[in-house]
């Protein structure tokens, strides 16, 4: 588990997304969606699966609750060539919930303590776990610190926790991520008691100064929305979190302009260029020509998913 990571977020952190972000940074961990084990074993695995090694390091994000699934799916996860495992036990969406998987086996410590042994009997790369810090509106710290004694048993040893509870009724997604506050001191407490695991916060967080103040309590930081949003927020990371002096630091115009070839051969392969450029969006966030930037991309670019649209884009572009 590193410093600093891309949290996994559904239509969001696709192969198109993350090979961006690698232009950005090329040492923050990066996810993939939350995969249902389900689709690993009866879908399109190069659908579900592939990924440019560019991309690299990945951790491929499961959800499920039955064991030997979870192994299976695990299994061919390893041959594709992922950094690591992840265990979603943090979502709270209806969907999740009626498969028994996500923030709803918060309840079942020893179900997921269960499907972690089975899936690290199993594989030889790393599984790690992501939680909220509780369900609904209890309001227990000693719950979630058994909760993850159980699993630390057999054997795990990372865990990224989001801050918050997950409201299972009443709530949406989009608003399980907004309403439920942030107990941020949870999750540095659980770091006290337990300063044998790798704990990484994650939950709104969005600048710089946060990440540092987090990085005194916990060993990292997880940022969604933001790094979505804001992508260039990640300019300097490897340099400033990782030590990597030697990461040459691009202009938001040097990042469109790599992006360049990639878009060519994924047209080639068919693929419209607006489901790549939808996720460069937030690039010019702050910007003078952010507007034009977002009005190109989510406008023209769907008109005449062409190229040279892109391309004349990007050298009108002054940053």
């Amino acid at each position: 588990m590193r410093k600093i990571a891309i949290a996994p977020m559904l239509d969001w952190t696709d192969r198109h997304f993350r090979y961006f972000m690698r232009q950005i940074t090329a040492e923050s961990e990066l996810y993939t969606e939350m995969i249902v084990a389900d689709a690993i074993l009866h879908g399109n695995l190069d659908k579900l699966l592939s990924y440019s090694i560019d991309e690299k390091p990945v951790v491929v994000q499961l959800g499920g609750s039955n064991p030997q699934k979870l192994v299976n799916a695990s299994k061919i996860c390893e041959e594709y060539g992922y950094s690591a495992i992840n265990l979603n036990v943090g979502c709270p969406s209806d969907r999740v919930k009626s498969g028994n998987f996500g923030a709803c086996l918060m309840r079942e410590p020893n179900l997921v303590a269960d499907c972690i042994q089975s899936m690290q009997d199993s594989v030889s790369i790393p599984i790690t776990l992501k939680h909220r810090i509780g369900l609904d509106y209890e309001d227990s710290y000693d719950n979630l610190l058994n909760f993850v004694t159980t699993i630390a048993k057999v054997g795990c040893v990372d865990f990224i926790v989001h801050a918050r509870n997950a409201i299972l009724k009443g709530l949406s997604p989009k608003q399980n991520r907004e309403v439920p506050p942030l107990k941020y001191n949870f999750v540095y407490q659980l770091k006290k008691d337990l300063p044998q695991l790798n704990i990484m916060i994650n939950g709104g967080v969005k600048t710089i100064a946060e990440i540092h103040e987090h990085l005194l309590h916990v060993d990292g930081v997880m940022l969604g929305r933001e790094a979505y949003y804001n992508p260039y927020l990640f300019s300097n990371f490897d340099q400033l979190f990782f030590n990597d002096m030697s990461f040459i630091i691009k202009t938001r115009k040097q990042i469109a302009l790599s992006m360049i070839c990639y878009l060519e051969e994924m047209a080639r392969k068919g693929i419209h260029l607006h489901h790549i450029t939808r996720h460069m969006i937030g690039l010019y966030h702050g910007c003078t020509n952010a507007k034009l930037w977002r009005h190109t991309l989510t406008q023209e670019i769907i008109k005449s998913n062409d190229i040279q649209t892109y391309v004349n884009l990007v050298e009108s572009m002054v940053e």
